[in-house]
């Protein structure tokens, strides 16, 4: 397998609330905060759910970002796919 194909992929992420879509796109990463401390989220990363607390910090493309302050919620990661859905209490 090309594994420079593999550095390459970026993730697809979906963040909702239970009013909106808040985010839907590529990605090159994604960081928040559990229990343990920081995490980051890359392409090909292991399956993976996640209690969030925070913020989440979306890492795009050219160098930007899209910060989201949270008080709770879950991530999911399966097959470069992340899903976040937040509580109800937003900042």
């Amino acid at each position: 397998m090309d594994t420079n194909i593999l550095k390459n992929k970026k993730l697809t992420a979906v963040i909702r609330d239970r009013n909106m879509l808040l985010f839907q796109g590529e990605i090159e990463a994604v960081s928040s905060f559990n229990d343990k401390g920081p995490f980051d989220i890359l392409s090909q990363h292991a399956n993976f759910i996640s209690i969030i607390k925070k913020n989440i910090v979306l890492h795009l493309a050219q160098n930007q970002e899209k910060r989201i302050e949270l008080e709770s919620g879950i991530l999911k990661v399966r097959d470069n796919n992340v899903e976040i859905y937040l509580g109800i209490l937003r900042k």
